[in-house]
Order: structure tokens, then sequence, then C-alpha cells
């Protein structure tokens, strides 16, 4: 595959995010409830994950739902990217690895990043902020990422961009259990069912704090452009998102542009042709976007702080109606192509 070099006469590069539904090494079990990939079955999905990721052609991909960076690593070699280039610590299959002694990912997927450029940084998000721990329900202080997003400050053509890929709690309801997993709750009491609905919109609600303090840790007073994108398990208007985001602040306070995420889709050059074919996941029969891209303000055209702009983006979602036994991954691809100023 021909991949972009920069020795291009114009500084620009795509990044795009995906969810991989379980990518896992073949013959392990990463759920209990889960069959092992057989040796046939992972090469399906290897090959599958590629052939789609191949149409975003992205520079910079993150990923999320990954439990073996042997299996990134292959996905990523398929790209025409190096092994190098793939940053997955809690995924990892090198036995030296503090974070997994080799086992890769455990209990939980993890998230990572495939990037060809130079990396500056590497670090995991792991304990929410002290100022966004909340008490959840019958649970208590809720202190640590249950999936910790990965931060990787990149060198694109000179100039350095932070990368932030996260994966927030589920909508999904969140019940009781015991040291061995045994539920302590009745799944099919409509009120009990609310009240473990409120303890995962609590969750992701302290992840999407925390997430945000970082970033303004990062952007106040800054002219170093960040990214944030991955999947953020609600759409672009919830509450959850625009609390890491803050968009809509500015519109009250035009300092806040110092420190807002502003949602690619809507402040790319060529924004309208694609916003009424939008979505990155059906839920219950209904198309959302929930994999979401969003950039600082030096890559909007109106700022006089801009380094460069949004040109476009585009969702790669046609693999979603399909039969469900023939997807690799229930999510669509969303991509964004930035130009960096010469």
């Amino acid at each position: 595959m021909i991949r972009h070099t920069e020795t291009n006469s114009h500084k620009q590069f795509y990044i795009a995010t995906a969810n991989l539904l379980n990518l896992a090494n073949p013959n392990r079990i990463y759920y209990d409830n889960a069959p092992a990939y057989d040796n046939k079955s992972y090469d399906k999905k290897v090959q599958g994950i590629t052939e789609l990721l191949a149409k975003a052609h992205a520079d910079i991909i993150a990923v999320q739902e990954v439990w073996d960076s042997q299996a990134l690593e292959a996905v990523a070699v398929s790209l025409g990217f190096k092994p190098e280039h793939v940053v997955i610590p809690l995924a990892s299959n090198d036995p030296n690895s503090s974070y997994t002694q080799g086992k890769g990912a455990q209990k939980t997927p993890a998230v990572g990043i495939i990037s060809r450029f130079e990396q500056l940084e590497t670090t995991l998000l792991e304990e929410i902020a002290p100022k966004a721990v909340i008490d959840i329900p019958d649970v208590g202080p809720y202190q640590r990422f249950n999936r910790p997003p990965l931060v990787l400050r990149v060198n694109a053509f000179g100039q350095p961009i932070t990368i932030i890929t996260a994966h927030l709690k589920s909508k999904r309801a969140f019940f009781l259990r015991d040291k061995d997993g045994n539920l302590l709750e009745d799944m099919d009491d409509p009120n009990i069912r609310v009240r473990a609905k409120l303890r995962s919109l609590c969750m992701r609600a302290a992840e999407a704090a925390s997430i945000r303090m970082s970033i303004i840790d990062r952007l106040q007073h800054t002219r170093e452009p960040l990214i944030l994108l991955g999947d953020m398990n609600d759409v672009t208007g919830s509450v959850t998102t625009q609390l890491m985001t803050e968009t809509g602040e500015v519109n009250y306070d035009k300092s806040m542009r110092d420190v807002a995420l502003f949602d690619a889709a809507r402040v790319q050059a060529r924004y309208g042709w694609m916003k009424d074919v939008a979505y990155t996941h059906i839920y219950q029969g209904i198309p959302e976007v929930i994999d979401q891209l969003f950039v600082s303000e030096e890559f909007l055209p109106d700022s006089k702080f801009a380094l460069g702009q949004v040109e476009r983006v585009d969702y790669f979602n046609d693999h979603l109606k399909w039969d469900y036994a023939d997807r690799v991954t229930d999510h669509g691809i969303i991509r964004a192509k930035i130009k960096l100023h010469d």
C-alpha cells in the first residue's frame, strides 16, 4: 500500500478513529462468555479490519477495543506501517511490559494509536482527576478509568500535536455483582435497571470531566494543537461529550476558544455535503454518531492562532448495513483531513 511521506509538497495528513470490536490474538480467551478466535476467524478479522481501514489511508489511527498488541501490529503492517508505529501499552504482548507482563489486555480491552509520525510523548490517563471524582450509587468513589485514555504527542512535519484517544463508559446498565461476577440485583426490576443506568452515566461523566481537566492543562495559554477522538459512547451534543469539549461556552465567552474543542465535522472547509449521511453506529435500529473527532482552536480557519485547518471529514459506514455476522466491527470509521500552513 502506498503511504504519504514527509516529502510531500503539502503538509497534510489524515487522522481517523475506529472501534475494532474485540481485536485479539487467536486462541486466547478475552471474555469468559466469548469464544476465542481460531486461526481462520482471526485471519478473517485482521483482513476485514485491514480492508476497512485501508479505505481511510490515514497517517494516524486511534483504535478502541483491542486486546493484543500483536493483533494490532498485524493490522498496522498490512496497512503499510511498522510495528513500532503502534502504541498500545495496556494491550502489550511484550513480556517486559510492567502493565501486562505480555498477556495483553485483561478484563477490558484497551485503546491505542497507530502513527507514522515521530512519537514525542506517551502518557496514560489512569487516575480520575481528584476534582472529577464522584460517588457512584451503591459503589462509592470512582477514582480510576475503566479504559484509560491514551495521550500521544507527535511531530507532524515539524509541528508538535497532542492526540488523545478515549473509549468512555457505555450506556449499558451497570448492575452490582459479587467478586465472582455473580449478579446481586434483579435485572428485570425496572427501577433497579434505571439505577444501574444511572451508575453508568455517573461513570461516563466522571471520565469525561477528568479528560476535560487534562485537556485544559495542555491547552491553556499555549498554541500547540490538540485532537481528541475515539468512541465517546454518546452523541456529539450529549452532556458528557460537551463536558469534554465545552464548545458551547465559546458563544458566551470568546476567551474560551483557548481551551475549547470543536467538532471537526462542523468546522471542516467543505462542511455541508456530508452532514446528512453521518453516522458511526446503529443502536436499536437508530443511526447515531458516537465516534467523534474534535480539534482545538489552532485548526479553526477563522482563528488568528490557526496553524492549519480541517479540510474535510469523511465517514466510512457502509459495512454497518451488512448482516451482523459479516461485520468485523459494529462501528463506522471517522476520518479528518488536516492541512497545516506552510
